[in-house]
Protein backbone atom coordinates (compact mmCIF):
# COMPACT_ATOMS: atom_id res chain seq x y z
CA UNK A 1 0.00 0.00 0.00
CA UNK A 2 0.98 3.44 -0.80
CA UNK A 3 1.56 5.74 2.12
CA UNK A 4 0.13 8.88 0.20
CA UNK A 5 -2.41 8.20 -2.71
CA UNK A 6 -4.41 11.25 -4.06
CA UNK A 7 -7.14 9.53 -6.37
CA UNK A 8 -8.75 12.47 -8.88
CA UNK A 9 -8.07 15.11 -6.90
CA UNK A 10 -10.03 18.28 -7.87
CA UNK A 11 -10.14 21.94 -6.64
CA UNK A 12 -12.64 24.57 -7.80
CA UNK A 13 -11.34 28.17 -7.87
CA UNK A 14 -13.48 31.31 -6.97
CA UNK A 15 -16.00 32.22 -10.84
CA UNK A 16 -14.14 34.82 -12.68
CA UNK A 17 -10.80 33.46 -12.96
CA UNK A 18 -8.95 32.17 -15.87
CA UNK A 19 -9.90 28.57 -15.41
CA UNK A 20 -12.20 27.00 -12.96
CA UNK A 21 -10.39 24.60 -11.32
CA UNK A 22 -6.93 25.56 -8.91
CA UNK A 23 -6.25 21.26 -9.70
CA UNK A 24 -8.20 19.08 -11.75
CA UNK A 25 -8.54 15.46 -11.87
CA UNK A 26 -5.08 14.78 -10.17
CA UNK A 27 -3.34 11.34 -9.46
CA UNK A 28 -0.64 10.77 -7.26
CA UNK A 29 0.92 8.53 -4.72
CA UNK A 30 3.71 8.64 -2.68
CA UNK A 31 5.62 5.09 -1.14
CA UNK A 32 7.69 4.94 2.54
CA UNK A 33 10.99 5.96 1.55
CA UNK A 34 10.04 7.70 -1.64
CA UNK A 35 10.47 11.18 -3.27
CA UNK A 36 8.65 12.17 -5.13
CA UNK A 37 9.38 15.94 -6.72
CA UNK A 38 6.47 18.31 -7.78
CA UNK A 39 7.26 20.50 -10.27
CA UNK A 40 5.72 23.09 -12.78
CA UNK A 41 4.97 26.57 -13.23
CA UNK A 42 4.34 29.31 -10.49
CA UNK A 43 0.29 29.03 -10.31
CA UNK A 44 0.34 25.37 -11.78
CA UNK A 45 -1.28 24.26 -8.61
CA UNK A 46 1.66 22.76 -6.45
CA UNK A 47 1.37 24.41 -3.51
CA UNK A 48 -2.98 24.02 -3.89
CA UNK A 49 -2.14 20.46 -3.91
CA UNK A 50 0.47 20.48 -0.92
CA UNK A 51 -2.39 22.53 1.09
CA UNK A 52 -5.33 20.41 0.27
CA UNK A 53 -3.01 17.34 1.75
CA UNK A 54 -2.96 19.07 5.41
CA UNK A 55 -6.69 19.88 5.24
CA UNK A 56 -5.30 23.73 4.75
CA UNK A 57 -7.31 25.25 2.09
CA UNK A 58 -9.43 28.42 2.41
CA UNK A 59 -13.46 28.02 1.84
CA UNK A 60 -13.29 29.73 -0.93
CA UNK A 61 -10.93 26.71 -2.33
CA UNK A 62 -13.78 23.95 -1.97
CA UNK A 63 -12.45 19.87 -2.82
CA UNK A 64 -15.21 19.03 -5.47
CA UNK A 65 -13.95 15.77 -5.93
CA UNK A 66 -11.60 13.19 -4.98
CA UNK A 67 -9.83 11.56 -2.12
CA UNK A 68 -6.34 12.17 -0.41
CA UNK A 69 -5.46 8.97 1.60
CA UNK A 70 -2.82 8.29 3.90
CA UNK A 71 -2.33 5.10 5.23
CA UNK A 72 -5.23 4.25 3.81
CA UNK A 73 -7.35 6.63 5.95
CA UNK A 74 -8.50 9.47 3.72
CA UNK A 75 -7.72 12.48 5.38
CA UNK A 76 -10.97 14.64 3.64
CA UNK A 77 -13.16 12.84 5.86
CA UNK A 78 -11.32 12.96 9.03
CA UNK A 79 -12.91 15.42 11.50
CA UNK A 80 -10.52 18.42 12.65
CA UNK A 81 -9.53 17.29 15.54
CA UNK A 82 -8.36 14.02 13.87
CA UNK A 83 -6.84 15.58 11.65
CA UNK A 84 -4.97 18.00 14.17
CA UNK A 85 -3.52 15.39 16.04
CA UNK A 86 -1.77 13.51 12.55
CA UNK A 87 -0.39 17.23 11.49
CA UNK A 88 3.09 17.55 12.51
CA UNK A 89 3.65 14.00 14.40
CA UNK A 90 2.63 12.10 11.10
CA UNK A 91 2.37 14.62 8.30
CA UNK A 92 4.14 17.89 8.84
CA UNK A 93 4.66 20.16 6.16
CA UNK A 94 7.44 22.83 5.20
CA UNK A 95 6.04 25.92 4.00
CA UNK A 96 7.04 28.43 0.98
CA UNK A 97 7.41 31.21 2.83
CA UNK A 98 9.07 31.07 6.48
CA UNK A 99 8.36 34.94 7.64
CA UNK A 100 4.43 34.38 7.16
CA UNK A 101 4.73 30.71 8.63
CA UNK A 102 6.58 31.57 11.87
CA UNK A 103 4.79 33.79 14.60
CA UNK A 104 6.53 37.09 15.21
CA UNK A 105 6.23 37.46 18.54
CA UNK A 106 7.43 34.04 20.04
CA UNK A 107 11.16 33.15 20.08
CA UNK A 108 11.98 30.60 17.40
CA UNK A 109 12.74 27.62 20.33
CA UNK A 110 9.56 28.16 22.05
CA UNK A 111 8.18 27.53 17.98
CA UNK A 112 9.84 24.55 17.62
CA UNK A 113 9.35 23.50 21.55
CA UNK A 114 5.57 24.17 21.56
CA UNK A 115 5.26 21.84 18.28
CA UNK A 116 6.83 19.10 20.48
CA UNK A 117 4.72 19.82 23.43
CA UNK A 118 1.48 19.45 21.60
CA UNK A 119 1.95 16.03 20.76
CA UNK A 120 3.49 14.72 23.62
CA UNK A 121 6.99 15.44 23.50
CA UNK A 122 7.52 18.51 25.59
CA UNK A 123 9.92 16.56 28.33
CA UNK A 124 12.39 16.32 25.60
CA UNK A 125 11.97 20.04 24.43
CA UNK A 126 15.35 21.54 26.03
CA UNK A 127 17.78 18.84 24.63
CA UNK A 128 15.94 18.78 21.42
CA UNK A 129 15.49 22.47 20.40
CA UNK A 130 19.46 22.93 19.84
CA UNK A 131 20.06 19.18 18.57
CA UNK A 132 17.50 20.38 15.55
CA UNK A 133 19.08 23.66 15.36
CA UNK A 134 22.21 22.92 14.84
CA UNK A 135 20.95 19.57 12.44
CA UNK A 136 19.81 22.08 9.96
CA UNK A 137 23.51 24.02 10.39
CA UNK A 138 22.44 27.07 12.60
CA UNK A 139 24.88 29.02 14.55
CA UNK A 140 25.24 28.98 17.96
CA UNK A 141 21.93 27.00 18.75
CA UNK A 142 21.31 28.00 21.96
CA UNK A 143 21.38 31.79 21.48
CA UNK A 144 19.58 31.66 17.87
CA UNK A 145 16.24 29.44 20.01
CA UNK A 146 16.28 32.80 22.09
CA UNK A 147 15.43 34.88 18.61
CA UNK A 148 12.28 36.38 17.46
CA UNK A 149 11.97 35.55 13.82
CA UNK A 150 12.48 38.99 12.37
CA UNK A 151 16.02 39.04 14.15
CA UNK A 152 17.09 36.12 11.50
CA UNK A 153 17.99 35.89 7.95
CA UNK A 154 15.58 34.44 5.35
CA UNK A 155 17.71 31.61 4.86
CA UNK A 156 17.77 31.01 8.90
CA UNK A 157 14.13 31.34 9.02
CA UNK A 158 13.54 28.66 6.78
CA UNK A 159 16.18 26.32 8.49
CA UNK A 160 14.07 27.10 11.32
CA UNK A 161 11.15 25.90 9.56
CA UNK A 162 12.38 22.94 8.63
CA UNK A 163 14.01 21.74 11.95
CA UNK A 164 10.32 22.57 12.85
CA UNK A 165 9.12 19.65 10.62
CA UNK A 166 11.76 17.44 10.95
CA UNK A 167 11.21 17.76 15.11
CA UNK A 168 8.63 14.34 15.39
CA UNK A 169 10.62 12.61 12.37
CA UNK A 170 7.16 12.48 10.66
CA UNK A 171 5.83 9.10 8.12
CA UNK A 172 5.77 12.03 5.25
CA UNK A 173 6.73 15.05 4.82
CA UNK A 174 5.45 17.83 2.31
CA UNK A 175 8.10 20.27 1.49
CA UNK A 176 6.48 23.66 -0.49
CA UNK A 177 10.04 25.29 -1.95
CA UNK A 178 12.05 24.10 1.29
CA UNK A 179 14.90 24.99 -0.32
CA UNK A 180 14.32 28.32 -2.59
CA UNK A 181 15.84 30.92 0.17
CA UNK A 182 18.58 28.67 0.77
CA UNK A 183 22.19 29.12 -0.14
CA UNK A 184 24.21 26.17 -2.17
CA UNK A 185 26.67 25.16 0.66
CA UNK A 186 22.95 24.58 3.37
CA UNK A 187 20.43 23.48 0.28
CA UNK A 188 23.14 20.52 0.03
CA UNK A 189 22.79 20.20 3.67
CA UNK A 190 18.93 20.42 3.72
CA UNK A 191 18.78 17.82 0.98
CA UNK A 192 21.07 15.21 2.42
CA UNK A 193 19.57 15.73 5.94
CA UNK A 194 15.70 14.88 4.18
CA UNK A 195 17.51 11.91 2.55
CA UNK A 196 19.14 10.88 5.85
CA UNK A 197 15.43 10.75 7.79
CA UNK A 198 13.80 9.49 4.87
CA UNK A 199 16.16 6.19 4.41
CA UNK A 200 16.41 6.13 8.47
CA UNK A 201 12.86 6.47 9.06
CA UNK A 202 11.33 5.16 5.65
CA UNK A 203 9.62 8.92 5.67
CA UNK A 204 8.02 9.31 2.16
CA UNK A 205 8.72 12.87 1.01
CA UNK A 206 6.73 15.01 -1.81
CA UNK A 207 9.42 17.54 -2.88
CA UNK A 208 7.62 20.65 -4.23
CA UNK A 209 10.35 22.92 -6.25
CA UNK A 210 10.99 24.94 -9.46
CA UNK A 211 14.69 23.80 -8.86
CA UNK A 212 15.36 20.87 -11.41
CA UNK A 213 19.04 20.57 -9.70
CA UNK A 214 17.33 19.24 -6.96
CA UNK A 215 15.51 17.53 -8.76
CA UNK A 216 18.38 15.52 -10.25
CA UNK A 217 20.02 15.57 -6.67
CA UNK A 218 16.89 13.80 -4.84
CA UNK A 219 13.97 12.72 -6.57
CA UNK A 220 13.24 9.38 -7.11
CA UNK A 221 10.30 9.90 -9.56
CA UNK A 222 8.61 13.45 -11.13
CA UNK A 223 5.26 14.47 -11.51
CA UNK A 224 4.72 18.09 -13.83
CA UNK A 225 1.84 20.10 -13.69
CA UNK A 226 0.63 22.40 -15.94
CA UNK A 227 -2.62 24.77 -15.18
CA UNK A 228 -3.87 22.22 -12.24
CA UNK A 229 -3.16 19.61 -14.06
CA UNK A 230 -0.48 16.35 -14.34
CA UNK A 231 1.48 16.16 -17.82
CA UNK A 232 3.98 13.50 -17.00
CA UNK A 233 4.54 11.48 -14.36
CA UNK A 234 7.83 9.33 -14.84
CA UNK A 235 11.48 8.00 -12.82
CA UNK A 236 13.94 11.10 -12.76
CA UNK A 237 16.28 9.97 -15.03
CA UNK A 238 13.85 9.56 -17.86
CA UNK A 239 11.87 12.35 -17.25
CA UNK A 240 14.95 14.72 -16.75
CA UNK A 241 16.99 13.52 -19.07
CA UNK A 242 14.60 11.98 -22.26
CA UNK A 243 11.56 14.62 -21.23
CA UNK A 244 8.07 13.57 -23.94
CA UNK A 245 5.48 16.41 -22.61
CA UNK A 246 6.40 19.81 -24.84
CA UNK A 247 5.89 21.55 -21.34
CA UNK A 248 8.09 19.18 -19.41
CA UNK A 249 10.76 19.85 -22.81
CA UNK A 250 10.32 23.83 -22.41
CA UNK A 251 10.92 23.88 -18.48
CA UNK A 252 14.25 21.69 -18.69
CA UNK A 253 15.25 24.00 -21.92
CA UNK A 254 15.04 26.88 -19.39
CA UNK A 255 17.33 25.66 -17.50
CA UNK A 256 20.58 27.93 -17.33
CA UNK A 257 23.54 25.14 -17.53
CA UNK A 258 26.52 25.23 -15.14
CA UNK A 259 29.28 27.32 -17.17
CA UNK A 260 32.95 26.58 -17.48
CA UNK A 261 35.26 29.60 -17.14
CA UNK A 262 35.37 29.52 -20.90
CA UNK A 263 31.70 29.70 -21.33
CA UNK A 264 31.57 32.25 -18.57
CA UNK A 265 34.43 35.07 -20.78
CA UNK A 266 32.36 34.56 -23.98
CA UNK A 267 28.95 35.18 -22.08
CA UNK A 268 31.12 38.78 -20.84
CA UNK A 269 32.12 39.46 -23.79
CA UNK A 270 29.18 39.07 -25.52
CA UNK A 271 27.56 41.95 -22.53
CA UNK A 272 30.32 44.44 -23.94
CA UNK A 273 32.63 46.16 -22.13
CA UNK A 274 32.17 47.94 -18.79
CA UNK A 275 31.98 51.45 -18.36
CA UNK A 276 35.27 53.42 -16.14
CA UNK A 277 32.72 55.98 -14.21
CA UNK A 278 31.90 54.60 -10.93
CA UNK A 279 28.37 54.63 -9.74
CA UNK A 280 28.68 53.04 -6.33
CA UNK A 281 31.67 52.88 -4.29
CA UNK A 282 31.56 51.20 -0.31
CA UNK A 283 34.70 51.74 1.91
CA UNK A 284 34.85 50.70 5.21
CA UNK A 285 31.03 49.86 5.99
CA UNK A 286 30.73 48.43 9.37
CA UNK A 287 27.31 47.04 10.60
CA UNK A 288 27.49 45.01 14.05
CA UNK A 289 24.11 43.75 15.94
CA UNK A 290 23.65 43.02 19.54
CA UNK A 291 20.60 41.75 21.09
CA UNK A 292 19.85 40.45 24.96
CA UNK A 293 21.78 41.75 27.60
CA UNK A 294 20.04 43.72 30.35
CA UNK A 295 18.98 42.16 33.33
CA UNK A 296 18.92 38.76 32.59
CA UNK A 297 21.59 37.33 29.69
CA UNK A 298 24.72 38.65 28.37
CA UNK A 299 24.80 40.49 25.66
CA UNK A 300 25.32 38.58 21.88
CA UNK A 301 27.14 41.03 19.45
CA UNK A 302 26.97 40.14 15.59
CA UNK A 303 29.11 41.60 13.20
CA UNK A 304 27.39 41.73 10.03
CA UNK A 305 29.23 43.52 7.46
CA UNK A 306 32.91 44.18 7.79
CA UNK A 307 35.81 44.51 4.92
CA UNK A 308 33.10 44.19 2.35
CA UNK A 309 34.46 47.38 0.19
CA UNK A 310 33.86 47.38 -4.01
CA UNK A 311 33.32 49.33 -6.68
CA UNK A 312 30.21 49.04 -9.52
CA UNK A 313 30.64 50.67 -12.56
CA UNK A 314 28.00 52.42 -14.94
CA UNK A 315 26.26 49.78 -16.39
CA UNK A 316 28.14 46.73 -14.47
CA UNK A 317 26.46 43.68 -12.82
CA UNK A 318 28.09 42.37 -9.13
CA UNK A 319 26.39 39.13 -8.15
CA UNK A 320 26.84 38.70 -4.29
CA UNK A 321 26.81 35.12 -2.83
CA UNK A 322 27.65 33.84 -0.07
CA UNK A 323 26.11 32.08 2.60
CA UNK A 324 22.42 32.61 4.73
CA UNK A 325 23.72 34.83 6.90
CA UNK A 326 26.89 36.32 5.77
CA UNK A 327 25.82 39.84 5.84
CA UNK A 328 24.38 40.12 1.56
CA UNK A 329 21.37 41.46 2.48
CA UNK A 330 22.47 43.46 5.39
CA UNK A 331 25.31 45.40 3.13
CA UNK A 332 22.16 45.70 0.67
CA UNK A 333 19.94 47.58 3.50
CA UNK A 334 23.25 49.69 4.19
CA UNK A 335 23.10 51.14 0.71
CA UNK A 336 19.63 51.90 0.51
CA UNK A 337 19.40 53.19 4.73
CA UNK A 338 16.89 50.41 5.46
CA UNK A 339 19.62 49.93 7.92
CA UNK A 340 22.20 52.47 9.42
CA UNK A 341 26.09 51.30 9.39
CA UNK A 342 28.22 52.15 12.61
CA UNK A 343 31.03 53.34 10.44
CA UNK A 344 32.30 53.27 6.45
CA UNK A 345 31.00 55.09 3.09
CA UNK A 346 28.69 54.57 0.77
CA UNK A 347 29.08 56.94 -2.14
CA UNK A 348 27.02 57.01 -4.92
CA UNK A 349 27.56 59.28 -7.90
CA UNK A 350 30.45 60.67 -5.79
CA UNK A 351 28.25 61.75 -3.02
CA UNK A 352 28.52 60.12 0.41
CA UNK A 353 24.38 58.72 1.43
CA UNK A 354 25.49 57.69 4.71
CA UNK A 355 25.31 61.24 6.93
CA UNK A 356 22.63 62.38 4.58
CA UNK A 357 19.55 63.53 6.64
CA UNK A 358 16.04 61.86 5.51
CA UNK A 359 15.53 65.35 3.37
CA UNK A 360 18.76 65.23 1.71
CA UNK A 361 18.43 61.75 0.84
CA UNK A 362 14.69 61.59 -1.00
CA UNK A 363 15.88 62.85 -3.98
CA UNK A 364 18.18 59.27 -4.05
CA UNK A 365 15.26 57.00 -3.33
CA UNK A 366 13.90 57.38 -7.27
CA UNK A 367 17.71 56.55 -8.21
CA UNK A 368 18.37 53.60 -6.20
CA UNK A 369 15.58 50.83 -6.18
CA UNK A 370 15.68 47.65 -4.24
CA UNK A 371 14.00 43.68 -5.10
CA UNK A 372 13.10 42.59 -1.73
CA UNK A 373 13.70 38.55 -0.72
CA UNK A 374 10.67 38.13 0.90
CA UNK A 375 7.50 39.40 -1.47
CA UNK A 376 5.18 39.00 0.82
CA UNK A 377 6.63 40.97 3.27
CA UNK A 378 7.71 43.54 1.30
CA UNK A 379 4.11 43.99 -0.02
CA UNK A 380 1.13 45.90 1.49
CA UNK A 381 -1.66 43.48 1.67
CA UNK A 382 -4.37 46.23 2.10
CA UNK A 383 -3.16 47.85 -1.07
CA UNK A 384 -3.95 46.63 -4.75
CA UNK A 385 -0.86 45.69 -7.06
CA UNK A 386 -1.88 49.01 -9.34
CA UNK A 387 -1.13 50.97 -6.60
CA UNK A 388 1.77 49.14 -5.15
CA UNK A 389 3.18 49.57 -8.44
CA UNK A 390 1.86 53.62 -8.99
CA UNK A 391 2.39 54.36 -5.87
CA UNK A 392 6.32 55.40 -6.36
CA UNK A 393 5.95 57.15 -9.76
CA UNK A 394 3.29 59.11 -8.09
CA UNK A 395 5.04 60.02 -5.43
CA UNK A 396 7.99 61.52 -7.41
CA UNK A 397 5.11 63.20 -9.80
CA UNK A 398 4.38 61.22 -12.37
CA UNK A 399 0.21 61.78 -13.02
CA UNK A 400 -1.83 58.63 -12.23
CA UNK A 401 -2.59 58.00 -15.96
CA UNK A 402 1.33 57.84 -17.18
CA UNK A 403 1.75 55.27 -14.00
CA UNK A 404 -0.63 53.38 -14.94
CA UNK A 405 0.09 53.22 -18.42
CA UNK A 406 3.89 51.94 -17.64
CA UNK A 407 2.15 49.64 -14.28
CA UNK A 408 0.27 47.11 -17.23
CA UNK A 409 3.38 47.49 -19.66
CA UNK A 410 5.34 46.56 -16.60
CA UNK A 411 3.35 43.66 -15.72
CA UNK A 412 3.37 42.05 -19.07
CA UNK A 413 7.33 42.51 -18.94
CA UNK A 414 7.01 39.96 -15.93
CA UNK A 415 4.50 37.69 -17.68
CA UNK A 416 1.67 38.79 -15.71
CA UNK A 417 -1.88 40.11 -16.84
CA UNK A 418 -2.83 43.58 -16.54
CA UNK A 419 -6.38 42.65 -15.38
CA UNK A 420 -4.70 41.43 -12.00
CA UNK A 421 -3.74 45.56 -10.80
CA UNK A 422 -6.94 45.64 -9.09
CA UNK A 423 -5.81 42.25 -6.96
CA UNK A 424 -4.31 41.78 -3.83
CA UNK A 425 -0.81 40.04 -2.94
CA UNK A 426 -2.50 37.25 -0.94
CA UNK A 427 -4.56 36.34 -4.39
CA UNK A 428 -1.19 35.23 -6.09
CA UNK A 429 1.27 32.61 -5.50
CA UNK A 430 4.50 33.15 -4.13
CA UNK A 431 6.43 33.49 -7.50
CA UNK A 432 3.77 35.83 -9.06
CA UNK A 433 4.48 38.12 -5.66
CA UNK A 434 7.94 38.22 -6.83
CA UNK A 435 7.19 39.16 -10.31
CA UNK A 436 5.28 42.24 -8.79
CA UNK A 437 7.85 43.22 -6.30
CA UNK A 438 10.11 43.56 -9.53
CA UNK A 439 7.95 45.54 -11.49
CA UNK A 440 7.36 47.40 -8.26
CA UNK A 441 11.43 48.39 -8.46
CA UNK A 442 11.18 49.22 -12.25
CA UNK A 443 8.74 51.35 -12.20
CA UNK A 444 10.88 53.84 -11.04
CA UNK A 445 13.91 54.11 -13.88
CA UNK A 446 16.31 53.52 -11.29
CA UNK A 447 19.89 53.93 -12.30
CA UNK A 448 21.24 51.53 -9.67
CA UNK A 449 18.78 48.16 -8.92
CA UNK A 450 19.69 45.80 -5.80
CA UNK A 451 18.09 42.62 -6.27
CA UNK A 452 18.23 41.16 -3.23
CA UNK A 453 17.67 37.24 -4.67
CA UNK A 454 15.17 38.25 -7.19
CA UNK A 455 14.56 35.25 -9.17
CA UNK A 456 14.65 32.64 -6.19
CA UNK A 457 10.48 32.01 -5.86
CA UNK A 458 9.98 31.90 -9.31
CA UNK A 459 10.23 28.86 -11.75
CA UNK A 460 12.65 28.06 -14.43
CA UNK A 461 10.83 29.63 -17.09
CA UNK A 462 9.66 32.50 -15.93
CA UNK A 463 13.46 32.98 -14.42
CA UNK A 464 14.66 33.09 -17.66
CA UNK A 465 12.08 35.65 -19.14
CA UNK A 466 12.97 37.62 -15.78
CA UNK A 467 16.90 37.52 -16.13
CA UNK A 468 16.18 38.03 -20.13
CA UNK A 469 14.26 41.05 -19.21
CA UNK A 470 17.22 42.28 -16.60
CA UNK A 471 19.75 41.80 -19.00
CA UNK A 472 17.59 44.16 -21.72
CA UNK A 473 16.86 46.75 -19.26
CA UNK A 474 20.45 47.19 -18.72
CA UNK A 475 21.88 47.12 -21.99
CA UNK A 476 18.71 49.67 -23.12
CA UNK A 477 19.08 52.25 -20.12
CA UNK A 478 22.62 51.48 -18.61
CA UNK A 479 20.92 49.70 -15.79
CA UNK A 480 23.64 49.03 -12.74
CA UNK A 481 22.78 46.23 -10.35
CA UNK A 482 24.26 44.55 -7.31
CA UNK A 483 22.66 41.25 -7.56
CA UNK A 484 22.35 39.03 -4.66
CA UNK A 485 21.68 35.41 -5.07
CA UNK A 486 22.51 31.92 -3.82
CA UNK A 487 22.27 30.43 -7.40
CA UNK A 488 25.72 30.31 -9.32
CA UNK A 489 24.03 29.23 -12.30
CA UNK A 490 21.96 32.47 -12.08
CA UNK A 491 24.96 34.56 -11.26
CA UNK A 492 26.89 33.00 -14.21
CA UNK A 493 24.54 34.15 -16.75
CA UNK A 494 23.29 37.71 -15.74
CA UNK A 495 26.93 39.25 -13.82
CA UNK A 496 30.31 40.37 -15.03
CA UNK A 497 31.97 40.11 -12.11
CA UNK A 498 31.31 38.07 -8.50
CA UNK A 499 32.13 39.01 -4.70
CA UNK A 500 31.55 36.09 -2.37
CA UNK A 501 31.00 36.86 1.17
CA UNK A 502 31.69 34.81 4.31
CA UNK A 503 31.31 35.88 7.91
CA UNK A 504 30.17 39.66 6.63
CA UNK A 505 33.81 40.20 4.46
CA UNK A 506 34.05 39.41 1.14
CA UNK A 507 36.98 36.74 0.83
CA UNK A 508 36.66 36.59 -3.03
CA UNK A 509 36.24 39.26 -5.71
CA UNK A 510 36.77 39.18 -9.36
CA UNK A 511 35.37 38.27 -12.81
CA UNK A 512 33.08 35.12 -13.48
CA UNK A 513 35.19 33.70 -16.00
CA UNK A 514 38.06 33.33 -13.09
CA UNK A 515 35.56 32.75 -10.16
CA UNK A 516 33.79 29.82 -11.92
CA UNK A 517 37.39 29.11 -13.75
CA UNK A 518 39.93 29.08 -11.37
CA UNK A 519 38.74 29.94 -7.89
CA UNK A 520 41.06 30.97 -5.19
CA UNK A 521 39.58 31.02 -1.78
CA UNK A 522 38.79 27.50 -0.22
CA UNK A 523 35.08 29.03 0.71
CA UNK A 524 34.62 30.10 -3.09
CA UNK A 525 35.67 26.04 -4.26
CA UNK A 526 33.18 24.54 -1.33
CA UNK A 527 30.25 26.58 -3.06
CA UNK A 528 30.98 25.47 -6.00
CA UNK A 529 31.23 21.89 -5.29
CA UNK A 530 27.84 22.40 -3.10
CA UNK A 531 25.80 23.31 -6.30
CA UNK A 532 22.52 20.67 -6.50
CA UNK A 533 22.52 18.74 -9.51
CA UNK A 534 26.21 19.46 -10.43
CA UNK A 535 26.51 16.56 -12.07
CA UNK A 536 23.44 16.95 -13.98
CA UNK A 537 23.55 18.41 -17.70
CA UNK A 538 20.29 19.46 -19.35
CA UNK A 539 20.18 17.62 -22.13
CA UNK A 540 20.19 19.74 -25.81
CA UNK A 541 16.66 20.39 -26.32
CA UNK A 542 17.02 22.84 -29.56
CA UNK A 543 14.29 22.40 -31.92
CA UNK A 544 12.19 20.21 -30.01
CA UNK A 545 10.54 22.88 -27.98
CA UNK A 546 7.39 23.66 -28.78
CA UNK A 547 6.09 27.29 -29.24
Amino acid sequence: MSLLSIEGLTVALPPGGDRPHAIADISLSVDPGEILCVVGESGSGKSITANAMMGLLPKSLPVTSGRIRFEGTDLLALEPEAMRRLRGARIAMIFQEPMTALNPVMRVGDQIAEALRVHGAGRDAARRVPELLAAVNLPDPEALARSYPFRLSGGQRQRVMIAMALALEPALLIADEPTTALDVTTQMQILRLIKEIQSRRGTGVMFVTHDFGVVAEIADRVAVMQHGRIVETGPAKEVLNHPQHPYTRALIAAVPGFPSGEQATAASDARGPMAKDAVLVTRGVEKTYRRGGGWFGKPVTLRAVHDADFTLTRGETLGLVGESGSGKSTLARCIVRLVEPEKGEIAFHGTDLRPLTRIAWKPFRRRIQMVFQDPFASLNPRRTVGDIITEGPMTHGVSRSEALDRARDLLRLVQLDPGAMGRYPHEFSGGQRQRIGIARALAMRPELLIADEPVSALDVSVQAQVLDLLADIRKRLGLTMLFITHDLRVAAQICDRIAVMQRGAIVELGSTAQVFGTPQHAYTKQLLESIPGRGWTPPDLSGTVAA
